[in-house]
């Protein structure tokens, strides 16, 4: 028989466990799990003593497009992801302008057409005037859900009131996701610093009773009103640990900069290169998020890339932009993480490809498995390599992980059965492809 692409040799992560065989691909989609050595492929690929995973999926990333693509666009976003590794991301809306309407939904689903190297989809942001649109524009190509900012957003954006959120909830159809900290706390809380202060007072601004506050009145208005609610980049044992009691309604994403960033010292090396929303935590909350990825409370783990000029970054605290890059990154460290015996690479797979595909609906992502999408993550678990900014692709030019050693690389990237990186080159050029969610 002949195929499209044949993955020889390599060691498989499958639901049921490791299993080493060769896939062949037909027309994007996984033909076969067991091809013979007479059949022939238009392209061999090789990949003896690597894992083959499921492609794995960042569902957080902010690619600043519309609105500043010399910070980062959809295609130098996409293309860090291919070379890290990544075969699809999930981009939020607070771009220049939003994505909150029909008219910014198809503008983005074009772009991403042109010029996305892997599968791309999108949140549409609530607001206070959109909520009645909400259910219609949440089913449009490429949107994965609605995303509310409680708090830490700017403008028409922020929805940090409950009567508005309960009403988002009741207009939406699916899950709707959600940043949660309690904006009045932050406010209040807010007279208590001032410009210039160390950046160590990032978390202490933003402490743990701002994050736990906004989720349990999230919970709230999910439970009250039967619409199930996700929490993006939880930070707080007290969240986590109470969430262990609420899964039926609520799921939770971790961040790998909360896996792997400590305060203060995070804050005393990178300054306000450390600094994001919800804030880099102490060793108590570091633990806390280990444990709840390693006993299966957490659902997702994402980056949330969201990169900005380093000069704008060497500001005072409270004058420096929130967020870091992590979509080339995500990757690499996790699979240091593997090596360090922290997490399994079946568990990074069920974190990153089988419960995004669940969540999000997307029937035929997640798994290995005949009928699915090619989509591969291939990794070479003993190559050992350096994080450097000059690895970097996106026009902000920087990582907090700069000089970091890691064991554990991704050395192909396939979509839908085309490979797009290999041995960190990139190969050919970006033909998008929005994913389906299912309504």
């Amino acid at each position: 028989m002949h195929y499209d692409l044949i993955l020889k040799n390599g060691t498989c992560i499958f639901p049921w466990g490791q299993e080493k065989t060769n896939i062949g691909v037909k027309a994007g989609k996984i033909y076969s799990l067991s091809t013979k050595n007479e059949d022939e492929a238009t392209h061999l690929l090789n990949v003896e003593h690597c894992f083959v995973l499921p492609g794995l999926i960042d569902c957080h990333v902010h690619f600043r497009e519309p609105g500043n693509a010399l910070v980062e666009s959809i295609e130098t976003g996409t293309r860090a992801a291919a070379l890290g590794g990544l075969t699809g991301v999930l981009d939020m809306p607070n771009t220049t302008p939003p994505i909150t309407t029909m008219e910014m939904i198809q503008w983005k689903q074009k772009r991403a057409l042109e010029t996305s190297w892997v599968n791309y989809g999108f949140y549409v942001g609530a607001t206070h005037n959109n909520i009645q649109e909400l259910a219609r524009l949440e089913t449009q190509m490429g949107v994965c859900g609605v995303k509310v900012y409680a708090g830490s957003s700017t403008g028409d954006l922020m929805v940090e009131d409950d009567p508005s959120i309960e009403a988002i909830m009741l207009s939406s159809r699916r899950r709707v996701y959600f940043h949660a900290e309690d904006e009045y706390r932050l406010r209040e809380r807010k007279k208590l610093f001032c410009v210039g202060m160390p950046y160590e007072n990032h978390p202490l601004w933003r402490d743990e009773e701002c994050a736990f506050l906004a989720t349990r009145r999230i919970v709230a208005l999910a439970k009250k009103t039967g619409r199930p609610a996700h929490i993006l980049h939880t930070t707080t044992q007290e969240e986590l640990e109470w969430l262990e009691h609420y899964k039926a309604i609520a799921t939770i994403e971790v961040l790998v900069n909360h896996l792997t960033q400590i305060a203060p010292e995070c804050y005393q090396h990178l300054k306000g290169m450390a600094v994001m929303n919800p804030p880099i935590r102490d060793k108590r909350h570091y633990n806390a998020a280990w444990a709840a990825v390693q006993n299966g409370v957490v659902d997702i783990l994402s980056s949330d890339h969201a990169p900005h000029d380093p000069t704008a970054k060497t500001k005072p605290w409270l004058c420096c932009p929130s967020g870091m890059p992590g979509v080339q990154t995500i990757v690499p460290l996790m699979l240091n993480h593997v090596n360090e015996n922290k997490i399994s690479l079946s568990r990074l797979v069920d974190l990153m490809a089988a419960n995004p595909a669940r969540l999000y609906r997307v029937p035929t992502k997640g798994r290995i498995q005949v009928g699915y999408d090619a989509d591969f993550t291939v990794v070479d678990m003993n190559k050992t390599r350096t994080i450097t900014n000059d690895w970097i692709v996106s026009p902000a030019g920087w990582t907090p992980y700069d000089q970091k050693k890691v064991k554990g690389w991704p050395v192909a990237t396939i979509v839908k059965g085309s490979i797009v990186m290999q041995d960190d080159a990139i190969i050919g050029q970006p033909h998008g492809q929005l994913i389906q969610f299912e309504a």
